[in-house]
């Protein structure tokens, strides 16, 4: 559950709308050859200290443990759905990790399909995109040991939450995938692989210049329609009431889902989606959820 900004991978480069996020600077006004260098250096240093930020923020945490940006450059660049955070790794977190990592982790790399019935011993298996601090995917392979959950996310402190929380409830079901989840979809999944995709809170993206890095969005629905088996459910949820209508909109207008809503619209929270602590502030504020359900036909 991405209960912060989306972060399910790392880009080697900025991608399209990098000048969002990269420093402004002033524009030259000069004319004479001595404006334009110094413009010109200027530009440079700027170029430079997003480059040593953007480098800062990919550093590896720790040998052994997720890579820092695992495809590496030989995917195009795109406008990604999350924004790459740098922030602490506590000590339990680090201890799960690498101990962890190395049975039930795995990085997206796009260079390989992957075995999900080997990777799960033969349980059907549930993608989720986003899941944060990763309580609420713990809780749920704890509730439901015969599926499989593949976790995917890039936010290491998360990554370390949920896999020690999976290894203290004793839970085998849980396995963390570090990147973009769209190189997972496009490059390292076989046909009908997946029993049902969960995308709880992901990044609402309110600005209207950034609707288009939402994640759910006709052309991702093309790369998880083929990965899913007929009847495996489409399962989102928002509390961002614009973001909750594109997703109806969105599902609604592709072929290859169906609304399993009687009346076409939202659907109950179903028993299986746990309230978390993050829903329950936003209740708390007045928020509404949404819960979206729809099968793949």
């Amino acid at each position: 559950m991405s209960e912060q900004p989306l972060n399910p991978s790392t880009a080697a480069a900025p991608d399209d709308d990098a000048a969002d996020t990269a420093p402004a600077g002033p524009t030259p006004t000069g004319s004479t050859a001595a404006d334009a260098t110094a413009a010109d250096e200027a530009a440079a240093l700027r170029a430079a200290s997003f480059e040593r930020a953007r480098r800062l923020r990919m550093e590896p945490r720790f040998p052994g443990g997720p890579a820092a940006d695992p495809a590496g450059s030989h995917h195009e660049r795109r406008i990604r759905s999350f924004q790459p955070r740098r922030s602490r790794v506590t000590t339990g977190q680090q201890d799960a990790l690498e101990r962890l990592w190395p049975k039930w982790g795995l990085d997206i790399d796009g260079q390989r399909v992957l075995d999900l019935a080997d990777l799960f011993d033969g349980l059907p298996v549930v993608l989720e995109i986003g899941f944060g601090m990763g309580e609420a995917t713990a809780q749920m392979a704890a509730d439901d040991p015969g599926t499989g959950i593949l976790a995917v996310d890039v936010h290491t402190p998360g990554q370390g939450n949920l896999l020690g929380l999976a290894d203290k409830a004793g839970s085998t079901n849980v396995r963390v995938a570090n990147g973009d989840a769209v190189i997972l979809l496009r490059e390292m999944l076989a046909p009908e692989s997946l029993d049902g995709l969960r995308v709880y809170f992901p990044d609402p993206w309110p600005k209207a210049r950034h609707h288009k890095r939402r994640l759910i969005q006709p052309e991702f629905l093309d790369l998880v329609a083929p990965v899913l088996r007929p009847g495996a459910v489409v399962h989102c949820a928002t509390d961002w009431e614009p973001y909750a209508e594109q997703m109806l909109e969105v599902l609604t207008a592709h072929p290859r889902f169906e609304n399993t809503a009687a009346d076409g619209g939202y659907a109950p929270r179903p028993a299986f989606r746990p309230l978390t602590r993050f829903e329950g502030q936003g209740l708390d504020k007045g928020h509404v959820v949404h819960d979206l359900l729809f099968a793949r036909v």
